[in-house]
Order: C-alpha cells, then sequence, then structure tokens
C-alpha cells in the first residue's frame, strides 16, 4: 500500500525502544489506528512535535503489516493552554479516556473527533467551567453513539408539558406525577431541562454556546454522569 495523507489527534503515545513512539490516533475515516513514529524521541526529529499526547496534524504515513508508519506531520493544533494547566490536564486526560474507550478501528469517526476537538478546544481556550464542559460532552457523545434521550415529551404518559424529570430507566424526561413514581428519575430545574434540550439539538460549533450555574449545573453533572454509566459502564 502506497503512503496515505489524513488528519487525527493523538490520544495516547508510549516509548518504542531508545528512539521511537508507539501512538494511538483517532482519524476521522479510519478510527482509532496505531502509528509507529521512528525516532520521534530524537531532540532534532521533525516529528517531536507533531507525535506529542493530543496534537492534532496533518500525517503522511504509510501501512505496515500491524501498524501504520508515520514518514511526516504538520501541526494543526497542540492545545497548549492544556499543558500548563494541572486542572485541564486532567480533565482532558478523563475525556481522552472515554474517547479511547468507545472507539475501534475501522469506523467512520467524523463525528466523534468533531465533538473531541471543540471539547478540548473549549477547555483549552476558554474560562468555561470544566465540569459543564465534561457534562456537555458525555451527554452529546451518548447522543452520537444513539443513545439520544427522549426530551420532547414524558416517556410514560407523553404529556408535553412540566417535563421536570430525567428518568435513567426509561432514556429520558418525564412530567412530574410520571417522575415522582419512577425511583430511577432525577429532578431538574427548568434552567437543566432547557440545557439538556440544547445540548442535544446543538450544531457542532454552538455546543458550548452556553452557561449554567450552582444547582443547575449540580443537576446536569449527576444526570450526564449517571446515564453516561447507565448506558456505557
Amino acid at each position: 500500500m502506497g503512503t496515505i495523507k489524513m488528519s487525527g489527534i493523538i490520544i495516547a503515545e508510549n516509548n518504542l525502544g531508545d528512539y521511537d513512539k508507539m501512538l494511538t490516533m483517532l482519524t476521522p475515516g479510519l478510527g482509532k489506528i496505531s502509528c509507529v513514529a521512528k525516532g520521534a524521541r530524537r531532540q532534532r526529529s521533525a516529528l517531536l512535535a507533531g507525535t506529542q499526547f493530543l496534537c492534532f496534524g496533518e500525517y503522511l504515513m504509510y501501512k505496515g503489516a500491524n501498524t501504520y508508519n508515520i514518514n511526516s506531520c504538520e501541526t494543526i493544533e497542540v492545545f497548549y493552554n492544556l499543558r500548563t494547566d494541572l486542572d485541564k490536564l486532567n480533565y482532558a486526560v478523563e475525556i481522552t479516556k472515554i474517547i479511547r474507550d468507545v472507539t475501534e478501528e475501522n469506523e467512520n469517526c467524523y463525528r466523534i473527533l468533531q465533538l473531541f476537538l471543540n471539547t478540548l478546544y473549549t477547555l483549552s481556550e476558554t474560562d468555561k467551567e470544566p465540569e459543564l464542559i465534561l457534562s456537555t460532552f458525555k451527554m452529546k457523545l451518548l447522543c452520537i453513539l444513539g443513545f439520544t434521550p427522549r426530551i420532547t415529551e414524558c416517556t410514560n404518559c407523553k404529556q408535553k408539558e412540566n417535563l421536570r424529570y430525567f428518568s435513567l430507566k426509561d432514556n429520558g424526561f418525564k412530567c412530574e406525577t410520571c417522575g415522582k413514581q419512577d425511583k430511577s428519575c432525577i429532578s431538574m430545574s427548568e434552567s437543566t431541562t432547557n440545557a439538556i434540550k440544547y445540548i442535544i439539538m446543538a450544531p457542532p460549533k454552538k455546543l458550548y454556546s452556553f452557561n449554567l450555574k450552582d444547582q443547575s449545573l449540580e443537576e446536569l453533572k449527576l444526570i450526564s454522569k449517571l446515564y453516561f454509566e447507565e448506558k456505557m459502564l
């Protein structure tokens, strides 16, 4: 097979031999792939910058027997602010672990990669609350993976008003009457209800164009955490 050019982001790196690296890269068309970057740990290597954890770039490579081999790379974004802020880096690591867990080789990962890059950019370049970013990421990722909650009506009685509960068991909103009868339900403020609707419906580039504070943020954090665990663990 000849050389191919593709964009991707490094989601794991490990030392290989004296100077090489074994990388895991998320790409839009090939999904999660393993790559070898020969000599990438040498100080003057042209691959040094482009093979770091969370580097997004364009890579020229060829497919070997079991892995891809990187010939050259052009760095697009390194998310520098994540590397200088330990708190933000810890959130980025947690988000990346989730990405590694839900992706496979030879699958179309365009939407997941787009969400991942938007999330890292927001975490790196804004002062938005990291817990809001993480919670939004989890909820939107579940939508991409096929677990979109039902938000237009009560999942039990079909009522469209007074939807103030989120049912983990029935995958979506419930009215006050039905919600009180469902032990898996979590009560929500109006702000949390609207935030979840926004997350599900928002276009990718506008996903993080909202804010939540205090109680509503805590509600979203709890709902996204438990719903994610319910579907993915």
